[in-house]
């Protein structure tokens, strides 16, 4: 169908409360939004109240607008609940294995062939906070240029360096030899580069990070691009999937200027999808147990809104979800498994339909498949008839 165009935005991290599965992760009292809407006294985001929010979760005031899009939930059947997991979902494969995770660190059979690979020794190798680990060996990296290797709850393998150490290019090559070690049993979901700067006591992480994901066979992204659909994914996304299924990868600096991405490339391209991830909310503000910071990047978003809105044209699609939650007012600073909302408008689309609960993260990729004419993943139920005028 020629001109068909749908945007996608993930709000990282946004979850809406405890997935029915939540205890298995200990995560029983998560509700992300809900709790970030707790503590500010009311979260304000009128333009994502009148797609249905506010029918998914308390945002701490009563509803005062009308809804016109269609909204749900969606729950992950994906063991884990990391952004590779939510992401690889989306788009029609589920994992069912956990990916592995290092609470102790990674053993000496990755990290003495990957020192050995880069020519230098490393420094950390254990779980821990991204910015708490630049507080502890910042210095000694600047003063000795060994890269500090450090993982999460998650499942991956992260190397921060100074950009004055390490140069970005230096790094994203020593993330490639991890990737190309890190396979098998030990094949964890992402290798990440985290560049930073300043001086001891002021480091900042820059927006140079990039992403090696490993890669879980064929996705709906895959059948867009062979079927000749334009697909520009902005953000981490063409990171997330390893560059597979993406024709045009669009990195950003932080969630404004991914907006701005989103809503330029909504006046320019004329057919297929645009696809971004704002990472803000997870990075700055979950994992950094910040609510109140959380909140109010939830607000900003929602005010660049209509921005977004007006881009669209009238045959378009928005839809606007999750990948998983990151409460911080929970204990810890991991990912929590949450429910994640599902909002969908469009001009031409019903209003107020209620998509209900749904069983999988794939049911995107379903509908996806269905409205552009493509094969549908083996996993997913479309919604395109229960939305569609």
């Amino acid at each position: 169908m020629a001109g068909l165009r749908w945007i996608w935005i993930v709000l990282d991290s946004c979850g809406i409360g405890a997935a029915p599965d939540a205890d298995r992760y200990g995560d029983e009292a998560a509700n992300t939004l809900g709790h970030i809407a707790q503590a500010v006294g009311g979260l304000r985001v009128p333009h994502l109240e009148r797609l249905g929010l506010g029918c998914l979760v308390d945002l701490g005031h009563p509803a005062d607008q009308e809804v016109v899009g269609c909204y749900g939930k969606m729950r992950e059947r994906s063991v884990g609940k990391d952004t590779t997991n939510g992401h690889w979902e989306f788009v029609g494969v589920v994992l069912d294995r956990p990916l592995p995770v290092y609470p102790h660190g990674f053993p000496r059979e990755i990290i003495d062939p990957f020192e050995q690979a880069i020519g230098r020794k490393i420094l950390g190798n254990r779980p821990a906070s991204g910015t708490e680990i630049l507080k502890e060996l910042g210095e000694e990296h600047v003063r000795t240029g060994r890269p500090i290797v450090y993982t999460s709850g998650d499942s991956v393998f992260q190397i921060a360096a100074h950009e004055e150490v390490i140069p970005p290019e230096e790094l994203y090559h020593m993330c490639e030899v991890a990737r190309g070690l890190l396979q098998g049993e030990h094949g964890v979901g992402r290798v990440i580069a985290r560049p930073f700067v300043g001086q001891n006591g002021r480091y900042v992480r820059t927006d140079r990070r990039r992403d090696y994901s490993l890669r879980f066979g064929r996705t709906v992204l895959d059948e867009l691009h062979d079927a000749g659909w334009p697909v520009v994914g902005i953000g981490k996304i063409h990171d997330i999937y390893g560059g597979a299924g993406i024709g045009e990868a669009v990195h950003t600096e932080d969630n404004m200027d991914g907006v701005d991405r989103i809503v330029q490339w909504g006046r320019r391209l004329d057919q297929g999808l645009i696809y971004g991830n704002l990472v803000d909310f997870d990075s700055l503000y979950g994992h950094r147990n910040d609510p109140i910071g959380f909140a109010r990047a939830v607000e900003a978003f929602d005010r660049r809104m209509p921005e977004i809105l007006d881009a669209l044209r009238y045959d378009d699609v928005l839809i606007i979800t999750a990948d998983h939650g990151c409460d911080p007012t929970t204990p810890g600073t991991d990912h929590t498994r949450e429910w994640v909302p599902l909002l969908v408008w469009g001009p031409r689309l019903k209003t107020g339909v209620d998509l209900g609960a749904r069983d999988t993260f794939a049911d995107i990729g379903a509908t996806l498949a269905e409205a552009f004419g493509v094969p549908a993943p083996q996993v997913g139920m479309s919604f395109w008839k229960e939305v569609r005028g």
